[in-house]
């Protein structure tokens, strides 16, 4: 057995002889090359700052010298004090929950998970709302809570951002004329309901299984907390169209999206599914596609009535244009191309409404729907009919005065910058999570008996543990097989996902 040292020698490579004991001319080498440990992240300390200039204490294991404490991916000032701890400063501007992880340097360079600091308005305000405040319920009130930190690509205001220099040919390809349709309301049209639903759901729902239809092999695999009873896109008569499920878990902070869903008795059949960690700024698969053409979450896109209600929409709202080409753009990770039109929209594409237009005789509910498309913008996520924005369906919505939006034209808009564009050509790639360990405390147990199940895994974007848990932080959980288990462990980030397995007997 050979023990590497403490540290890391400056030449990296060493070699391991071993001499036989029984023959001293007997002898065998091999090379070995050492890199720094993973990171382990414990706490940080402070949880939460207010905004502006602000100093954390970070907690764990594995800390280097040269170790970098990141504030959403992107470094702070870090002072190493021990394999333990380090200290770092930095200046947030923004409230918000921001990821903060620690990365050792190289040979190595691996990144821990992250825990969340929450940044305060100035002076020490209260925190933004959390995800324990949305209410429970079918179109429930989300209570303020922002999914996603405030550093997210849904939460940026763009208002200032620069226009595309193919901005003017792109709205005459969509067609300057077209009016805004908010693909929502109240009531029903032929029997369906208008817009894409959402259900809030507690620690009292259990996890359902999903069986997958089409997309499986680039699905988050389940299982979920979505109820057989969970309204269905176009509920009560959904039909035969993209039949999108939304369901956020205001106990765990996760968001659970499906695709073309048709309820089991105790499952769900699919054609895809997607996990979002509402709590951090998650990064699909490049190429990969989730609940919506774009590879990207949908609920963080709808207009919702409790916003309006409140006044203001504080994110960017999702839309669709009749032809996309083969490209995607940042927060958009998926193509379905329909045109090979240069000028066609790539998936993720973001128009905003022009500052100079006059929304004073808008009533208060669009207007704050304007505002939101001045300041945030609209995402391309998907092709369907253009300029068609999507909601939520909720009675409360007032459907003649939402028809007055389309009094607003695609001319009424502009491209807000697009790069990088990624197409077959440039799409990024990089080193997929690794395992290091998938372990069980205990193999062989009788049924009921719970076991531990802990790992070490550093690269990944967020987890997944299949069957019986589903979406998970931390490095460990518990489970208590009623008969013997393959649990799959799912590590998965912008480049690709990677798996391991432990078995439990049960006997």
């Amino acid at each position: 057995m050979y023990t590497a040292p403490h540290t890391v020698p400056s030449a990296n490579t060493v070699t391991v002889r071993a001499v036989s004991a029984a023959d001293a001319n007997a002898s065998g080498t091999s090379a070995v090359t050492l890199q720094n440990p993973a990171p382990v992240l414990a706490n940080i300390a402070p949880t939460s700052v207010p905004a502006g200039a602000f100093a954390i204490t970070v907690n764990g294991s594995g800390f280097v010298s040269g170790a970098q404490v990141l504030l959403a991916g992107a470094p702070l000032a870090t002072t190493f004090v021990s394999s333990t701890q380090l200290s770092a400063t930095g200046n947030e501007a923004s409230a918000g929950a921001f990821a903060v992880a620690v990365m050792n340097p190289n040979p190595g360079s691996a990144t821990s998970a992250s825990q969340n600091l929450q940044v305060t308005t100035t002076s020490g305000g209260n925190p933004p709302p959390s995800c324990s405040g949305m209410s429970l319920g079918q179109s429930a009130s989300l209570n303020g809570f922002i999914p996603f930190p405030a550093d997210n690509l849904w939460n940026k205001d763009i208002s200032s951002a620069p226009v595309d220099p193919n901005s003017a040919a792109i709205i005459n390809f969509i067609g300057s004329g077209i009016g805004l349709h908010p693909d929502f309301g109240s009531g029903l049209y032929n029997g369906s309901s208008m817009g894409i639903p959402y259900l809030v759901v507690g620690s009292q729902q259990g996890p359902v299984p999903i069986v997958f239809t089409a997309y499986g092999d680039e699905s988050d695999p389940g299982p979920m907390p979505i109820p057989v009873t969970a309204d269905i896109e176009g509920y009560p008569a959904p039909g035969s169209g993209d039949r999108h499920v939304l369901v956020l878990d205001n106990n765990n902070c996760w968001l659970y999206e499906l695709y073309s869903s048709y309820p089991n008795a105790a499952s769900w059949n699919a054609g895809s599914a997607a996990v979002w960690d509402l709590t951090a700024d998650e990064q699909r698969p490049y190429t990969w596609t989730s609940a919506d053409a774009a590879g990207l979450p949908i609920f963080p896109g709808l207009a919702r009535y409790d916003e309006v209600a409140a006044g203001h929409i504080d994110h960017a709202l999702r839309f669709t244009l009749q032809s996309s080409r083969a490209a995607f753009v940042p927060p958009a990770s998926h193509w379905a191309a329909n045109s090979s039109n240069a000028l066609a929209a790539p998936m993720g594409m973001r128009l905003r409404l022009k500052a100079s237009f006059d929304i004073s005789s808008f009533s208060a509910a669009n207007q704050a729907i304007l505002t939101a498309l001045k300041k945030y913008g609209m995402i391309m996520a998907d092709n369907g009919s253009s300029m068609y924005i999507s909601g939520a369906p909720d009675d409360n919505w007032n459907n003649s005065d939402l028809h007055n939006l389309g009094s607003v034209t695609a001319a009424d808009f502009e491209v807000v910058q697009m790069n990088p564009i990624y197409t077959a050509a440039n799409v990024p790639s990089g080193a997929s999570p690794v395992i290091a360990s998938f372990t069980a405390n205990s193999q062989s147990v009788s049924a009921g008996t719970p076991v531990t199940l802990s790992w070490n895994v550093s690269g990944a974007s967020y987890l997944i543990v299949s069957p019986d848990i589903g979406a998970v932080r931390g490095t460990s959980a518990t489970v208590s097989p009623g008969q013997s288990t393959t649990y799959t462990l799912y590590a998965t980030n912008a480049f690709g996902r990677t798996t391991a397995t432990v078995i439990i007997t049960v006997h």
